[in-house]
């Protein structure tokens, strides 16, 4: 797909991402934008997502993200970025009414919800997926900052599996537009808060080992999150860290979103996949990273993911 050429005659153009937008969809909207606003000058782009992090803010076009939904005259085009339709949130009917509707994304679980369909599973990021979308003679400091924080937040900083010799090679080229890598990885990646790091501490002292110690959960209800005065963006981070313990082949990290509602995040190593077990449950996401919505008690979310990641511990099919 020529990206340029899709939108060259589009006097309106929209980007929008994933609902709780994580470092790769942030990056990917944000360097879409700009790349399409410097090419096109002649077209309105606006990017919507839910707010994102504050970690985020130093990407060019934070501050100009429309955060409110409101209503929108029908797009020309409009993207689809790190997700299908059904995970754009209030942004579904900008894209559902659009003239062009084009999904780029990398998750094995998005079948494409456009009118053109870019999904590249073996790829690490959406942000990678882009990098290969551009003309390289197009980037600039502000795109390959945007693209190089959605990189590192998909790939753990270069350390899930889904980090290729091409990924490297693309992160290579980026960090050559001279911004301050580093401290960007410090910031955005590893960096918590006071309280993100109590909530944290809370997780990881009143998680559970289950099936013979393969695996292990933590959840966190409304109320304890109330007491903390945390938000589901502050709880990046602990279902990898709940990964990290030894033995661990399946992390699970709850957080109650409703009554009988919870948001599950799962992280694997290479004996269970974890889209496969989230897709059972409506959700989806890469092998080794998934997540999904479930309903039920504590006790009922573990007990049916149970029967899934027991199957294929035991090399069963799931």
């Amino acid at each position: 797909m020529n990206l340029l050429e899709e939108c060259r005659s589009a006097k309106r153009i929209g980007i929008g991402g994933h609902i709780r937008p994580d470092g790769d969809c942030v990056g990917a909207c944000l360097a879409l934008g700009r790349y399409l606003k410097k090419e096109l000058p002649g077209a309105f782009v606006k990017v919507f997502l839910e707010k994102p992090a504050d970690v985020f803010q130093e990407i060019a076009g934070f501050e100009e993200i429309d955060s409110d939904f409101g209503a929108q005259e029908p797009f020309d085009v409009f993207f689809a970025l790190d997700c299908g339709a059904d995970r754009l949130g209030e942004a579904e009917d900008y894209f559902a009414n659009a003239g062009k509707k084009i999904n780029i994304d990398h998750h094995v679980s998005n079948s494409g919800s456009g009118d053109i369909n870019v999904i590249k599973p073996k790829i690490g990021s959406t942000c990678e997926v882009l990098y290969d979308l551009f003309e390289a003679d197009k980037l600039d400091r502000e795109i390959a900052m945007a693209l190089y924080i959605g990189i590192i937040h998909d790939t753990g900083v270069f350390q899930y599996s889904n980090t290729t010799p091409d990924t490297l090679k693309k992160a290579s080229a980026l960090i050559a537009y001279g911004f301050d890598f580093p401290r960007l990885i410090q910031e955005t990646f590893y960096q918590k808060t006071y309280v993100q790091a109590q909530v944290m501490g809370r997780a990881l002292m009143e998680s559970i080992r289950f099936l013979d110690g393969r695996c292990i959960v933590s959840a966190l209800d409304k109320k304890t999150m109330e007491f903390y005065n945390v938000e589901p963006k502050d709880l990046d981070g602990i279902v990898s860290q709940l990964r990290n313990i030894k033995g661990i082949s399946c992390a699970i990290f709850m957080y109650q979103t409703g009554t009988l509602e919870y948001k599950v995040s799962l992280r694997t190593d290479e004996k269970v996949d974890a889209a496969k077990v989230a897709a059972y449950f409506g959700g989806g996401g890469h092998v080794r990273a998934a997540g999904c919505t479930m309903r039920g008690t504590f006790h009922d979310c573990v007990n049916n993911l149970s029967l899934h990641i027991e199957k294929q511990l035991n090399g069963e099919n799931s």
